[in-house]
C-alpha cells in the first residue's frame, strides 16, 4: 500500500469513527440514523453540520488544507457503514454516496473568489441568475475500436475536460477510431448555475460580480433563477476562451464553483422552506420590535421614518409602507391563487420626489430592487433565455423573478415599449413569469410587488384630462394597481415655505430631527418581522368591505353618477386592510383597518379618479372611459346611425353637429372636436369629404 492510500484509509477510518460516535443533544446518534433513512428516502447523500467537528479538529483541519480528500473519505466512510446495514443498496448506489457540508463558517463575498482561494473549500452567498438545462457528465467511458477492443476512460471528479484515447488500448490492435459504448459508460447529471451577487450587498456605483457554479448529482435543478442561496463547493479553474487562441495554449483560466451543498438564506438546507426574509433577527432587536410595536403612536412614526428626507406625501409614504409588508397569498381547495401582493403607482409632475421614494423603497425593504424602464426589456423585466460559451441554451431570471417575494421598483414606467411592458401584465395578477423560446418553456415564480412612477405625457399634468390622457399607459395595466397616486406641484405659498425650509434644514448641521425616528436598520427588520404575521379578517371588517362594495356598485343603472367597482377592487382593500393590521402586528383585520384602506381608496378615488368633464368621482376613469365619456360616444353612435338611415347614405359634418347640439350633451365646439377624436380613433369613417359613416 502506498503513502497516499495509507493516509487515505486512515482518515476514512477516523471520519468513520466520528460518525458512528457523533451523539446531539438528545443524545441520539445523529449520522448512523441519517445513514439509516437513506434506503427508505430513497437518498444517496449525508448532511453533515460543520458545527458538529467543532471538537474534532484534526478532521476539521483537514478541510482547509485537503478539501477534496476529507470529502472523498467521508463518501467512502458513510459507503462502508451503508454496507454493513444494507449491503444491496450499498452496492447499487456506490457511485453517487456523497457527503454534504452545511453551515461551513468560511463565508466569503463573489468579490473574494480570486487565485487565492483555488482548490479551497468556501461558502458563498448570492442570487441564482441562471441556470441550465440539465446534462448528462460521463464519469466513466467505455470506448470501442471496429475489432471490438475496450479502452475504459475514468473522469476525475474536480475535472470537467477529458482527454480521447488516441488508438486501442489493445497492444496488437493499431484502430485510432474509436466509439462510445454507452451501455458500458456510467454517466451522472450536471447543471450550470450563474451565481450573481445579492443586490442589496452591491456597492455603489459598481457592477455586480458573478461566479459560474457546477453542480450534480442530487443538487441538479434543486435552485431555481432568483433563488438566494448560500452555496458551499470547492474553487476550480477551467481555460478560459479568448479569441484567437486556442484552449490549449491560453495562460489565461476562469474561476469555477464545484458545488457541495446548497442552502436557502431563511431555510437553510431544504427546497421547501424557503422563507420570505433574509433578515436575520436577534433575540434582542426581536425585543425592540415588538417593544416598538406596543407604542400608541407607532403607525405615525413609521410614516414619518420612511424617507424622512422627504416632507411631506404622508399618504403616499402610508400606501408604500403596506405594500412593503403586503398581505397573504390565499391558495384555495381548486388550487387558484390569490395575490396578496400589492401594486402602487405614482404619476406626476417632474420633482415631486417620485424616484427618490422608490429608491428609498428598494433600499430599505427587506428584499427591494430598482431598475428604470427606459432601458429595461421584455427580458430583462421577467425571464430570458441566453446562450453560454458552450453553446448551451440557460435560463436567465430577470428582474421581477430575482425580485420573487419581495418589491421591484420601476422608475420611469411611462418610457417602456409597448411590447416590453405588456410583459407585466402576468406578473401583477398572476405573480408568475412564463417563457417558451429556444427549446424551453418554463413558468417562474414572480410574487412580488410592484411600485412604479411616471411622468404625463406633456411633462406637466394636465388636470383637465383624465388620467388616462395624462399617461401613456394601456388601462389593462393600469387596472392592475391597487392604489394610484396623482402628485401634482401646485404653487401654494404656505406649503412650499414647509418645503423650502424642510430642504434648507437637511444642508444644515442640525438637518432632521431623528428623535422619533426609526433607525432605517430597525425599519427594516419591523418590515421583515411583520411579514410574519398573518391576520384573519374579523367579522366587523368583513361587514365593513361588504357593505362598502354594495354602496360603491350603485345598482341603479339609469344614473348617470353610477361607480362601476369590480371585484379586483374589492379584492385591492381586502389587501390594504390586511397589510395595515400585518403593520401593527395584529391578528385579526379589524374595523379600524378596513376603515383606514377605504379612506385610501377614497382619496385615489379623489385624486386620480375625478372625471374633469363632470367633476364627480368615477371609477371608469381609470378604466379607461368615465360614464360622462360612455353616455356621450352612446347619444353620438346613435345620433350618427339615425343620421344614415337605411340604406346607409353619407352624414353631412353639419347636419351632425347640428343634431348632436339638440341632444343637450355637445356645444358647437364641442361636437367638431368629437367627429374628429371619434374618425382619429377609427369608430366612425370619412366616406366622403365632411360626410361620415359608422363602420
Amino acid at each position: 500500500m502506498s503513502t497516499i492510500e495509507a493516509t487515505f484509509s486512515a482518515m476514512t477510518d477516523q471520519v468513520k469513527e466520528f460518525l458512528l460516535q457523533f451523539k446531539d443533544r438528545d443524545g441520539s446518534y445523529k449520522y448512523v440514523e441519517a445513514i439509516d433513512k437513506m434506503l427508505p428516502s430513497n437518498t444517496t447523500y449525508v448532511v453533515i453540520d460543520y458545527n458538529d467537528l467543532v471538537l474534532e479538529s484534526e478532521i476539521e483541519s483537514k478541510f482547509t488544507d485537503k478539501p477534496d480528500q476529507i470529502l472523498d473519505a467521508l463518501g467512502r466512510a458513510i459507503k462502508e457503514i451503508l454496507e454493513q446495514k444494507f449491503p444491496q443498496h450499498a452496492e447499487k448506489i456506490k457511485h453517487e454516496i456523497r457527503a454534504r457540508i452545511a453551515n461551513y463558517p468560511v463565508q466569503r463575498s463573489l468579490r473574494q473568489i480570486n487565485a487565492e482561494v483555488i482548490g479551497k473549500l468556501t461558502s458563498v452567498s448570492g442570487m441564482v441568475l441562471r441556470a441550465s438545462e440539465v446534462k448528462p457528465l460521463a464519469k466513466e467511458l467505455m470506448f470501442v475500436c471496429p475489432e471490438g477492443h475496450k479502452t475504459e476512460l475514468i473522469i476525475l471528479e474536480k475535472d470537467l475536460e477529458m482527454k480521447t484515447p488516441i488508438q486501442c488500448s489493445d497492444p496488437k490492435c493499431n484502430h485510432k477510431e474509436l466509439g462510445i459504448e454507452p451501455e458500458s459508460s456510467r454517466f451522472i447529471d450536471v447543471q450550470f448555475v450563474r451565481l450573481q451577487e445579492l443586490p442589496e450587498d452591491l456597492p455603489p456605483g459598481q457592477l455586480p460580480h458573478y461566479l459560474d457554479v457546477t453542480v450534480k448529482q442530487d443538487l441538479v435543478d434543486y435552485a431555481r433563477p432568483g433563488d438566494r442561496v448560500v452555496l458551499t463547493g470547492i474553487v476550480r479553474i477551467e481555460p478560459e476562451r479568448i479569441s484567437g487562441m486556442t484552449r490549449k495554449t491560453t495562460p489565461v483560466y476562469r474561476l469555477r464553483l464545484s458545488g457541495n451543498n446548497v442552502e436557502f438564506l431563511g431555510g437553510k438546507g431544504n427546497k421547501a422552506s424557503r422563507r420570505i426574509e433574509r433578515e436575520q433577527i436577534s433575540p434582542e432587536e426581536e425585543k425592540t420590535i415588538k417593544s416598538l410595536s406596543q407604542s400608541h403612536d407607532i403607525y405615525q412614526r413609521l410614516i414619518g421614518s420612511f424617507a424622512p428626507h422627504i416632507t411631506g406625501q404622508d399618504l403616499i409614504k402610508e400606501a408604500v409602507l403596506l405594500l412593503m409588508v403586503g398581505s397573504t397569498q390565499r391558495e384555495l381547495a381548486d388550487g387558484a391563487k390569490i395575490r396578496g401582493d400589492i401594486n402602487v403607482f405614482l404619476v406626476g409632475d417632474p420633482g415631486t420626489a417620485k424616484s427618490e421614494i422608490l429608491k428609498f423603497t428598494s433600499r430599505v425593504a427587506p428584499r427591494g430592487l430598482y431598475t428604470s424602464g427606459r432601458g429595461s426589456t421584455a427580458a430583462g423585466l421577467t425571464a430570458a433565455v441566453v446562450r453560454d460559451n458552450n453553446g448551451i441554451f440557460m435560463l436567465e431570471a430577470g428582474a421581477t423573478v430575482l425580485g420573487d417575494q419581495g418589491i421591484v421598483s420601476i422608475d420611469e414606467f411611462d418610457k417602456m415599449k409597448p411590447e416590453d411592458r405588456s410583459a407585466l401584465h402576468e406578473v401583477m395578477e398572476q405573480q408568475t413569469a412564463s417563457i417558451a423560446k429556444g427549446g424551453i418553456v418554463a413558468t417562474l415564480n414572480a410574487r412580488c410587488s410592484i411600485l412604479a412612477a411616471a411622468n404625463p405625457m406633456y411633462g406637466k399634468y394636465d388636470r383637465f384630462k383624465n388620467i388616462t390622457e395624462n399617461v401613456n399607459l394601456p388601462v389593462p395595466l393600469l387596472t392592475r394597481f391597487d392604489l394610484i397616486f396623482v402628485v401634482k406641484d401646485t404653487p401654494s405659498k404656505e406649503k412650499d415655505s414647509m418645503i423650502a425650509k424642510h430642504i434648507i434644514n437637511l444642508h444644515t448641521s442640525t438637518g432632521i430631527d431623528s428623535r422619533s425616528l426609526i433607525e432605517p436598520e430597525i425599519l427594516t427588520k419591523y418590515l421583515s418581522y411583520c411579514k410574519r404575521i398573518n391576520p384573519s379578517l374579523s367579522k366587523e371588517a368583513e361587514e365593513k368591505f361588504h357593505d362598502y362594495y354594495l354602496n360603491m356598485r350603485n345598482l341603479r343603472k339609469d344614473s348617470e353618477d353610477m361607480i362601476t367597482v369590480t371585484p379586483r377592487q374589492l379584492e385591492g382593500l381586502i389587501r390594504i386592510g390586511t397589510a395595515r393590521a400585518r403593520l401593527l402586528m395584529k391578528n385579526k383585520v379589524e374595523e379600524d383597518d378596513a376603515n383606514r384602506a377605504i379612506f385610501l381608496y377614497e382619496q385615489m378615488l379623489e385624486n386620480a379618479g375625478i372625471d374633469v368633464n363632470t367633476g364627480k368621482v368615477d371609477i371608469g376613469v381609470l378604466q379607461g372611459r368615465s360614464r360622462s365619456e360612455s353616455s356621450k360616444l352612446q347619444v353620438f353612435m346613435e345620433t350618427l346611425k339615425m343620421l344614415e338611415g337605411e340604406p346607409k347614405q353619407a352624414v353631412d359634418e353639419g347636419s351632425l353637429v347640428a343634431e348632436l347640439i339638440k341632444t343637450g350633451k355637445f356645444d358647437e365646439d364641442e361636437a367638431k372636436k368629437y367627429i374628429r377624436k371619434m374618425n382619429q380613433e377609427a369608430a366612425i369613417v370619412e366616406s366622403q369629404p365632411g360626410k361620415y359613416n359608422t363602420i
